[in-house]
């Protein structure tokens, strides 16, 4: 049966379908770069389930494993009795193009049997959406928010078959254009209305920033040490 998460902070109110990002190849692999200027490097579901909300990440799992690997019966989707709902408040389609089309195909599939509701989907994937969709008519009700990868540049070119593009900015940058820091979903629903703006401007969540940040220093740290190393070394052999 696939998990419905009762979703808290700043989605109170919410009800999500997620996968988890621990185990998910595509978010390690860019999580491990650690890149400042890459949106995954900040990543609060990665730090979450691996830490204080641990226990949440065994029942994404089971979403992992379900949704990715088979596209199911229309009997074992679930009935959603919401106005709006989210799909992927953790993780992301997989780094398998296999197993993210199917995990979509049955994420599309929830929102023809729930025409009633208002889907919203966040995704790096064009990659995976493009050729879907190219094949495959997108339900009405189904609105798909292309994730920038990239922090401090807003995306204003909407990809194809996407409706919204989600942009992250430091705290002090574009504040004029910030139309998501702040709020409650709830109270705001502009990625989950089509008649709103297509462009959603965030500030960079603290948490993940600061754990970016320590790792830096951390890295930096030992980077020294090892050049210092290195060069008693090289003193020594002269």
């Amino acid at each position: 049966m696939i998990h419905i998460s009762k979703m808290t902070g700043k989605l109170e109110g919410f009800q999500a379908i997620s996968t988890n990002t621990v185990t998910n190849e595509y978010c390690n692999k860019q999580y491990k770069k650690q890149d400042p200027n890459n949106i995954c490097s900040f990543c609060y579901s990665n730090e979450m389930l691996r830490t204080y909300r641990k226990s949440v990440a065994t029942a994404l799992q089971r979403n992992s494993d379900l949704l990715n690997s088979k596209v199911l019966h229309a009997d074992a989707l679930p009935v959603i009795n919401s106005a709006f709902f989210r799909f992927n408040a953790h993780g992301e389609l997989a780094l398998d193009k296999t197993k993210a089309t199917i995990n979509l195909e049955n994420y599309v599939n929830i929102a023809i049997k729930n025409p009633h509701c208002t889907f919203s989907l966040w995704t790096k994937r064009f990659d995976v959406i493009k050729p879907y969709f190219d094949k495959h008519e997108k339900p009405k009700n189904l609105i798909l928010i292309y994730s920038t990868p990239l922090t401090n540049h807003i995306l204003k070119k909407i990809p194809q078959y996407f409706d919204k593009t989600f942009n992250t900015v430091k705290g002090d940058l574009h504040l004029e254009q910030q139309n998501c820091t702040g709020q409650k979903c709830k109270d705001c629903l502009l990625c989950y209305k089509k008649d709103t703006t297509s462009i959603i401007v965030e500030k960079v969540k603290t948490y993940g920033k600061k754990k970016l940040e320590q790792k830096m220093k951390v890295q930096k740290y030992e980077t020294v040490k090892i050049e210092l190393k290195d060069l008693k070394k090289f003193r020594e052999s002269l």
